[in-house]
């Protein structure tokens, strides 16, 4: 396996050393093959917002693997898990299962395309939308952990539609569609990044991109790949009162297994085959073991004060590390909305992309590893969002800021 793993982001690269290899995982806790046990702030990056290993969402798999695995056609589970989807999320009226977030944002970027007749997307530096081509221009994630440029292989006509801008800079979007006039089909943005650190939209940001959007004739994406049930049941649209035409769901909705999805206006996505013209198909898409994840997954955030304990637990958690890294004379800033998180060593306040790259990453990579000799699992890189579950405690809240306290002393 090139590097030893089989997703960049999985690597020690940034942090050194090797990375961990894990036999188990239940609840907020994950145990690695030498029987180490750490509270884990990953989350398989993002997906397990109510624990690992759940017990209730084990049973109904097993009871829906004993039925078969995929079908290839039609199951009663894929029209639970759209109607779940449809009602929690304020943009979707109809939606289309896919396999992984990468595949959700092709099938947005192309729909765009095929809705307004039009080639050009403006993506956000920083933003990561996915490994497709269209997308890795400036992009967040492993591209900005391991300091990669544009990635080597992508033909250079597969990015000439894409513009980009820093996030947070509504003029310099007015600009691109001042110089663009007509030409431009979609914006499209996390509407908290997460794959650049921590990052929230200013006030006025998103309301601004959804009035230059319309004005403009041009779709808005919400990429909720990471922020979708997470920020809210509804998404970071709910959480932020806006309202795009397209958004793209992953991660949570599968409840641990591959999962992706995009959604919308109905007279948007009646163009998707065989309702209309656009073609996006998949073998395992809608599969009876993700839908089942995925619907008792939903059920169980529907339940009342999940987002409230989300909260408590995550502000608990931030404040004491950043009050901790101050404390211990760190320049350190950094926030949270529900169960998302992040950090940054640096002074701050970090507003885009550019302000993230200030941030110490050789006193990350000593904070990590400090961190893990005490039993504490965050991600390998100083751009990553972090990530809480129902199956945090205080408990571990209470370990993990007394932890980072010890670490942010010694360093």
């Amino acid at each position: 396996m090139p590097g030893g793993v089989n997703s960049p982001v999985r690597a020690f690269k940034s942090v050194g050393g090797q990375p961990i290899i894990f036999d188990s995982v239940k609840g907020s806790h994950m145990w690695d093959v030498d029987g180490n046990e750490y509270i884990d702030y990953v989350g398989s990056w993002g997906p397990a917002i109510i624990g690992h290993a759940d017990d209730k969402v084990n049973a109904a798999l097993i009871e829906t693997l004993k039925k078969g695995t995929s079908f290839g056609a039609p199951c009663l589970l894929e029209n639970v898990l759209a109607e779940m989807v449809i009602s929690a999320v304020p943009s979707i009226e109809m939606v289309r299962f896919v396999n992984s977030g990468t595949e959700a944002c092709m099938g947005a970027l192309r729909l765009a395309r095929a809705f307004t007749g039009r080639q050009k997307i403006i993506k956000f530096e920083g933003c990561y939308h996915g490994h497709a081509d269209s997308f890795l221009v400036k992009a967040g994630s492993g591209v900005a952990t391991l300091g990669l440029p544009d990635s080597p292989g992508v033909p250079k006509g597969a990015t000439t539609d894409t513009l980009t801008s820093p996030i947070n800079d509504i003029e310099t979007v007015k600009s691109l569609f001042d110089a663009h006039k007509g030409e431009i089909a979609a914006v499209i943005l996390e509407p908290v990044v997460g794959n650049a650190g921590f990052i929230t939209p200013k006030p006025g940001f998103l309301n601004a991109l959804r009035e230059v959007t319309k004005q403009n004739d041009a779709l808005l994406i919400f990429d909720e790949v990471m922020t979708g049930f997470r920020l809210a049941y509804g998404g970071a649209q709910e959480y932020f009162d806006i309202m795009p035409d397209l958004t793209t769901l992953g991660k949570i909705i599968g409840g641990g297994l591959p999962v992706g999805a995009y959604g919308g206006r109905k007279e948007i996505m009646e163009m998707v085959a065989p309702s209309g013209p656009m073609y996006q198909a998949g073998t395992l898409s809608g599969n009876p073991l993700a839908m089942t994840a995925g619907i008792h997954t939903l059920r169980r955030l529907k339940e009342p004060g999940c987002y409230e304990y989300l909260d408590k637990i995550t502000g608990e958690l931030i404040d004491g590390i950043l009050d901790a890294g101050k404390k211990a004379g760190h320049e350190i800033s950094g926030g949270y909305i529900r169960g998302m998180f992040g950090f940054f060593f640096t002074a701050g306040p970090v507003g885009n992309f550019e302000d993230a790259k200030k941030s110490d990453t050789v006193k990350f990579a000593k904070f990590h590893r400090g961190m893990l000799e005490e039993g504490i699992y965050l991600a390998p890189s100083q751009f990553e969002a972090g990530f809480t579950s129902l199956a945090h405690t205080s408990e571990d809240i209470e370990t993990t800021v007394e932890a980072a306290t010890n670490v942010l002393r010694r360093i």
